[in-house]
């Protein structure tokens, strides 16, 4: 399936894009299928299958109309007026859509302003407590792995998996498909327990790896994974001067249907880089630009963008995911070796998905960019912080997928909630896929110790 993805790359027909544009999804999947009876290409026909699968999501993920998204914020911010939602929505911040020809906006627009924007988080009514433990500690890190010219930790983590009750279908066959630790920076990998016993465990080289498990769902069930690893990083202060221009050319070429060298990234490509020709500077100046100008904010399910880079380009907003694609284009387009990293970002203070990037540059090898850390860093001052996630990481995490849309081993039967990455998991029945909200989980630090 994740080889069709390529055809996203083709426009959709007139018709069928406007029905879309203006929310009226259900007109569109009606002209889809009708389209789909007749004799069209194979790329037409492939590019309206996969539009049939992100009609089915998106709609879901714009649950508020305008009046709910306004009594939303003015429940929780001092003074919040009407006005100032309308200006959000033109600004671009609080993102939205038409479903039906109405406004909504996407489930997670508050979390997203309330992160971003320090002004309404000061109006909040019910301010919770803002110590930024989790912060401090990466800011202690930082200091330590410079210091000491790298980083080592053990890590004993435990993720868990359980379909919501209205959801759960006891007494079927389902497949469930759980991210595990792979062999990166990461060694030492212990699978300690999965429940119940999985069927099959993915070897810990394989780039998106996973413990699959196929069994009749019990009532209550519930799937987990348990297991601890070393994350190990040096510390690296590369030397623009020590740097060849002569790079290698692998990991440096296009990726349908995200990956690609569309003529605004190209444009904006020779805009950031110029006449530089120093490897190293390049992938500063991308970093530096990302950081600077791309506005951090929660998105949509992924498998409803055609073009995530170009998305964050286009718009200046975007996740963790979304920054660190754009990152890895940019750097692919001016020669520059790149590819992705994700999995959980782990502390003692939060748990939770995270993506990432590293670009080669010789003779330092692969080095890391975490551009919406980094992006963070910057806007709050944090200059030391903001240097250090371009060339370095921090040894908190958990990395389970070392290369952007792979395939499972063994491979899923049915459309995946995200196709392009595994942070939480994914799961089917034998007749349907089973959908991102008809399921929760739940990731538990075990231990955590310095080495």
């Amino acid at each position: 399936m994740l080889k069709d993805l390529k055809y996203l790359k083709v426009n959709l027909p007139e018709d069928i894009l406007k029905l879309k544009c203006s929310g009226n999804f259900e007109g569109a999947q009606k002209l889809i299928g009708l389209r789909l009876k007749k004799q069209i290409p194979l790329a037409m026909r492939k590019r309206l299958e996969l539009e049939k699968e992100i009609l089915k999501t998106i709609k879901g993920e714009y649950p508020y109309t305008f009046e709910q998204a306004l009594k939303k914020m003015q429940d929780n911010i001092k003074g919040f007026t009407e006005e100032e939602l309308i200006q959000l929505q033109e600004d671009s911040q609080a993102d939205w859509i038409l479903v039906d020809g109405q406004v909504h906006f996407n489930d997670s627009f508050y979390g997203s302003l309330i992160l971003t924007r320090k002004d309404l988080k000061e109006r909040l009514i019910n301010k919770e407590e803002d110590d930024n433990k989790r912060g401090r500690f990466l800011d202690e890190n930082i200091k330590e792995t410079k210091a000491g010219g790298g980083a080592s930790y053990f890590i004993h983590m435990k993720t868990t998996l359980k379909l919501k009750e209205d959801s759960a279908r006891n007494g079927e066959k389902i497949r469930v498909y759980m991210p595990l630790p792979i062999n990166c920076q990461q060694t030492n990998i212990k699978v300690i327990k999965t429940t119940p016993e999985a069927n099959y465990i993915a070897d810990e080289n394989y780039p998106s790896r996973t413990a699959y498990f196929e069994t009749v769902l019990e009532k209550d069930q519930e799937f987990s994974v348990e297991y601890s690893y070393e994350s190990n990083l040096k510390y690296n202060e590369p030397d623009p001067a020590r740097v060849s221009k002569e790079q290698p050319k692998f990991d440096t070429e296009e990726f349908e249907p995200h990956i690609m060298f569309t003529p605004y990234i190209r444009e904006l490509a020779e805009e950031i880089i110029g006449d530089e020709t120093n490897p190293l500077i390049k992938a500063r100046k991308i970093y530096d630009y990302i950081t600077q100008n791309v506005k951090y904010s929660y998105m949509r399910a992924y498998s409803t963008i055609i073009n995530i880079p170009e998305y964050a380009a286009l718009n200046l907003k975007g996740d963790c995911g979304v920054q660190a694609l754009l990152f890895i284009t940019l750097c692919r387009y001016a020669g520059i070796p790149a590819k992705w990293q994700s999995g959980l970002a782990v502390t003692p203070y939060h748990v939770g998905p995270h993506d990432w990037a590293q670009f080669y540059i010789v003779p330092y090898g692969w080095m890391f960019a975490d551009p919406s850390f980094g992006g963070s860093a910057f806007r709050s001052g944090n200059t030391e912080k903001w240097n250090f996630y371009f060339g370095n990481l921090d040894p908190f995490r958990m990395i389970a997928n070392s290369e952007f849309q792979h395939e499972f081993d063994p491979p899923k039967k049915y459309w995946r909630h995200d196709p392009y990455d595994n942070q939480v998991g994914e799961c089917e029945y034998e007749d349907k896929e089973i959908r991102r909200e008809e399921f929760k989980v739940s990731y538990e630090l075990v231990e955590m110790k310095k080495l």
